[in-house]
């Protein structure tokens, strides 16, 4: 999978008149350095669930793990449909990114073991995977690796001026 441009819109009725829509590389480069995520499933019942979790940008799509038996894995079984966020705190500064798109499990090896560097190149050695069986190990445990490709992302600017884009992509692979 390779990153493919997107559609953008700066999206008039939540800018202010002097923004733009900040171009799709801007934005990306904002999801690769990004630290933490928060990850919204869907519970079976159809009750919301959200936690936050380090992911990397690799080859068009963020990529996180969880354990096998970890809530957001289980919801994942049933509806794979994911909205990961990332940004600041603040009203005023800053930059938060909403980004949409379907869970697929990573279970090639050498594709997990790319990721397995990238994790550790991005959070330090604490993060350090082996991989086997379709999955990254870490002392006693083991983790399931997802990738989510954007559908579609959001992009929404703080403070002097004010912006909201919209990125759809159109997903052929």
């Amino acid at each position: 999978m390779t990153d493919n441009s997107p559609q953008t819109l700066l999206d008039a009725r939540y800018s202010d008149d002097s923004a733009s829509a900040r171009p799709w590389p801007k934005a990306r480069e904002l999801l690769a350095a990004a630290e933490l995520f928060w990850i919204s499933t869907v519970r079976p019942d159809g009750r919301p669930h959200v936690t936050p979790l380090p992911a990397v940008w690799s080859a068009g799509a963020l990529h996180f793990c969880t354990g096998p038996e970890e809530r957001k894995a289980r919801n994942l079984a049933a509806n794979p449909e994911v909205v990961l966020t990332t940004g600041t705190n603040t009203w005023a500064r800053g930059y938060d990114l909403v980004v949409e798109g379907t869970a697929v499990r990573v279970t090639d090896e050498e594709r997990l073991a790319g990721l397995a560097a990238a994790w550790e190149a991005k959070y330090g050695s604490f993060w350090h995977f082996e991989v086997r069986d379709g999955c990254f190990h870490h002392g006693a445990g083991h983790a399931f690796v997802f990738s989510v490709a954007p559908r579609t992302v959001f992009g929404f600017g703080k403070g002097e001026p004010f912006s909201q884009t919209r990125w759809r992509f159109s997903r052929e692979d």
